[in-house]
């Protein structure tokens, strides 16, 4: 659904995006600085989401990243800042790492009533089928650590203190490409159950952007 803005067309994603920027001033930024250690100016925090650093306007709550080839700043996406928000807002105070991978159904604090969805991304499993040596690349060029797991896995920094494990099986003669992602057992203490999944289409879309580039 779209509605018109001043001549333009302005999608529900961004209308939510840019009520969230509003909403983002409402949080203290200096526990927001501490917590995670941002860098900061009097104008901006920073923060850098999968291998990409953000600025965060401290007056307006807009989100932008630096797009060389424009040589100008672009408004991040909803599902960029809806991320980035969700971590800097409404983290617990005293999150931290559990150490253990597991599937987001596997998490600590979701129900466990919650069905696995069947191949949720196998349209995006096949986009990476024959190309398990452009996917490991992809996954260096994130600041990933290669794993063992599968054609392809790796160890890849959703933030400097979140991490997320990309795992690839490729397609053979019997069975389709499968993508699956773990995440660290105490994820739902940075982001809401929801977001992860914001954040994994993200990742997804960032890695084709450097198989594709």
């Amino acid at each position: 659904m779209e509605q018109k803005t001043q001549g333009r067309k302005t999608s529900n994603y961004d209308t939510m995006r840019d009520r969230m920027e509003l909403e983002f001033l409402k949080y203290d930024q200096e526990k927001m600085i501490e917590k995670y250690h941002l860098k900061s100016t009097p104008e901006y925090l920073f923060i850098v989401f999968i291998g990409r650093e953000y600025r965060i306007n401290r007056s307006t709550g807009r989100v932008e990243w630096y797009r060389e080839a424009w040589k100008e700043y672009v408004h991040a996406s909803y599902n960029e800042s809806m991320t980035i928000f969700d971590v800097l807002c409404y983290s617990k105070p005293d999150c931290c790492l559990d150490g253990n991978f597991v599937s987001v159904y596997e998490l600590k604090g979701v129900a466990r009533t919650l069905a696995p969805a069947e191949n949720h991304f196998s349209k995006d499993a096949d986009f990476f089928a024959d190309r398990c040596e452009e996917l490991r690349k992809a996954c260096v060029h994130l600041g990933g650590t290669i794993g063992k797991v599968g054609d392809v896995s790796a160890v890849i920094p959703l933030f400097d203190f979140l991490p997320v494990v990309v795992q690839f099986w490729d397609a053979d003669d019997e069975f389709g490409a499968v993508l699956k992602f773990m995440w660290d057992r105490n994820t739902i203490d940075y982001m809401h159950f929801e977001t992860t999944f914001l954040a994994v289409s993200h990742l997804i879309q960032r890695l084709k952007e450097c198989i594709q580039d």
